[in-house]
């Protein structure tokens, strides 16, 4: 399982960014993170065709399967949103890791016996 945030555990951050400008700005040893696909689409076509790893936040299904063609590394949603998702990426071989937002470590074990790919705590967001 990944795990991102926790203070245990190094990990990159995940830079907010709402224009090609701001994702020139995140350093190359962070992720930039969009907004929802349908607002965003623009620059995950920027990131993959630049190689720039980059997260989104997805709020269904046909946003997942399409950040998974666009190449993200990670699509965060809710705990939901993921259990809906989750078969469907190991279904069909998702390189996209499924994270969950969350706020307390005590979700982590509840989303490990999902098979939820990991978890981001908001702390390792900025922006």
């Amino acid at each position: 399982m990944i795990i991102i945030g926790h203070p245990w555990i190094d990990s990159q951050k995940f830079h907010k960014v709402f224009s090609i400008e701001d994702i020139k700005q995140v350093a190359p040893q962070d992720i930039v993170l969009l907004e929802p696909l349908v607002e965003s689409h623009a620059y995950a076509k920027y990131c993959k065709d630049n190689a720039i790893e980059y997260g989104v936040v997805v709020n269904n299904l046909e946003n997942a399967i399409y950040a998974n063609a666009l190449s993200a590394s990670y699509m965060i949603c809710e705990e939901d949103t993921a259990l809906m998702i989750q078969p469907i990426a190991q279904e069909y071989l998702f390189d996209t890791k499924v994270l969950v937002l969350i706020h307390s470590t005590k979700d982590i074990s509840k989303l490990a016996r999902n098979g939820i790919d990991g978890v981001i705590f908001d702390k390792a967001i900025i922006g």
